[in-house]
């Protein structure tokens, strides 16, 4: 089986959003495996109309009609953008609901029928295609359009989407506080409680940007355990929940329960044996094997072992900050000796939008960025990407490559970012990150980050357990540096 990681929920100008539906699709193909994106459809309880609510609720309404009209173009377009074994794409729309919460519906037929309905299970059972609802930003206030776990079907649900720009909706305790004006996270409606009154679903996250660029790093991925990359192949793991929620970092893992995959069912046993591997991207802060919420087994930070010399590496080079607020375009390049480039994984940006401004607006072409590897080998990379300044000295707009080396301490790189040359060894990384500004004052700047031993990275945790029916079991992986992974619970039949 492989890993393929991808977003089920954003937005662009297809609706109430921004970006053209091409270029958030080529944008899309350059660094992630799959995606769906979305419109927003209709809302069938939404507000009345005041002063105060007007510019919000013609904004929606046009969005609607906007969509309804062009729902041919938008899903012929979609479709064409499908390519098994290279880019794969799935039809999808969003129904808002103060009652049930928001949902986005995803389905891999391309005839589709975009339905009106005051529940996302009207919305389903009024269509002859294949679909699911995925409830999503679940933890807003109930009533305030966060999930109604009393209405939840895992039937027409099997995934929930746990992370987005919105936030983290695991817990109370998570990391990823609500900050939208929508209001913050409700503990009535978090992932735990759901799981605590018995409705089973895995774990997604999508960006919910609505700036025409999918897969935007740090608002969130999904990570799909499938076969092969089509489209069927990718919704039958999707269906099948074999799935697991990522904040951005594509920490690889396996996760099973006496052999049995994330997401699955699996009967009761007097000795059941429970298998984690991970790849991370970073240092690991802890990995958490839980049982109904509670830890069974867990590894911190501290725990891993210090000093060996595996001769793997990720280290990470990240680009942006500066103060122009106008788009600022690297191009960049890396050499190693002594060394060899195993992997690279992209943690590409596009410009944050969330919500339409009343007296904002964006060009079509607000994410034409061009963010891309544009060549590796063996031994050398490059790459280009487009960032913007900090929008608060709590939000980055910084892109970034994570490379994975094998190699020495002695091993050196030879990095160029734009005008900039730096040579550096893997030992002096190994200390510390260095960083640096292109011009002399509050310039754009770039960060090479520590290295990350393989050791610190790549390990393996296993342990037993009894289990009864009604259990269920689930991990988490957090790293130093805030990224994050939730894989789907083995639910015990």
């Amino acid at each position: 089986m492989n890993i393929y990681f991808g977003d089920l929920h954003n937005h662009c100008n297809i609706s109430y959003g921004f970006g053209d539906l091409e270029n958030a699709l080529h944008e899309a193909r350059t660094h992630i495996d799959f995606c769906a994106v979305t419109g927003h459809a209709h809302w069938p309880d939404i507000f009345k109309r005041s002063k105060e609510t007007g510019f919000t609720i013609d904004y929606h309404r046009e969005g609607f009609k906007k969509l309804k009209t062009n729902w041919s173009l938008v899903t012929e377009t979609i479709a064409k953008a499908n390519e098994d074994g290279e880019f794969i794409t799935f039809q999808s729309y969003e129904m808002h609901s103060s009652r049930y919460g928001d949902h986005h519906f995803l389905s891999p037929d391309d005839s589709l029928r975009l339905n009106p309905g005051d529940s996302p299970g009207d919305v389903i059972s009024s269509n002859s295609s294949r679909v699911v609802a995925i409830p999503h930003h679940i933890a807003y206030s109930p009533g305030y359009r966060g999930i109604d776990w009393a209405c939840f079907d895992e039937k027409i649900s099997p995934l929930v989407e746990v992370y987005s720009k919105h936030g983290c909706g695991v817990s109370c305790e998570s990391a990823g506080e609500y900050l939208h004006t929508m209001g913050p996270r409700d503990g009535r409606n978090t992932v735990y409680t759901g799981l605590k009154l018995g409705k089973r679903f895995g774990f997604a996250a999508s960006t919910d940007h609505h700036a025409g660029y999918p897969g935007s790093y740090g608002d969130g991925i999904t990570a799909v355990i499938a076969k092969n990359l089509t489209r069927e192949s990718i919704w039958d793991a999707i269906s099948r929940r074999h799935v697991y929620a990522l904040t951005g970092d594509r920490i690889r893992c396996g996760f099973t329960v006496n052999g049995i995959p994330m997401g699955s069912k699996t009967p009761a046993a007097d000795s059941t044996r429970i298998n984690l591997r991970v790849e991370a991207v970073d240092f690991i802060e802890k990995a958490v094997i839980y049982k109904n919420l509670k830890p069974i087994k867990a590894i911190y930070r501290e725990g891993f072992p210090i000093g060996s010399n595996l001769g793997k590496y990720k280290i990470r080079i990240e680009t942006g900050w500066g103060r122009d607020t106008s788009p600022f375009k690297w191009i960049n390049s890396l050499k190693i000796e002594g060394g060899r480039i195993l992997s690279v994984d992209p943690c590409f940006r596009g410009q944050s939008v969330l919500a339409p401004k009343e007296g904002v607006d964006y060009s079509s072409d607000v994410n034409k960025l061009g963010n891309r590897i544009t060549h590796q080998e063996d031994r050398s990379l490059s790459w280009e990407c487009t960032t913007f300044k900090n929008p608060t000295t709590r939000h980055s707009a910084t892109c970034a490559v994570v490379v994975e080396i094998s190699g020495t301490p002695d091993s050196k790189l030879d990095i160029v970012l734009n005008n900039k040359e730096i040579s550096i060894t893997v030992d002096e990384l190994r200390e510390y990150g260095v960083s640096g500004h292109l011009k002399e004052y509050n310039s754009e700047a770039f960060l090479i980050h520590k290295a990350v031993p393989d050791e610190y990275y790549n390990f393996e945790m296993t342990c037993g357990t009894e289990t009864k029916s009604g259990d269920f079991i689930h991990a988490e992986i957090h790293q130093v540096n805030g990224q994050s992974a939730w894989i789907s619970p083995v639910f015990i039949k």
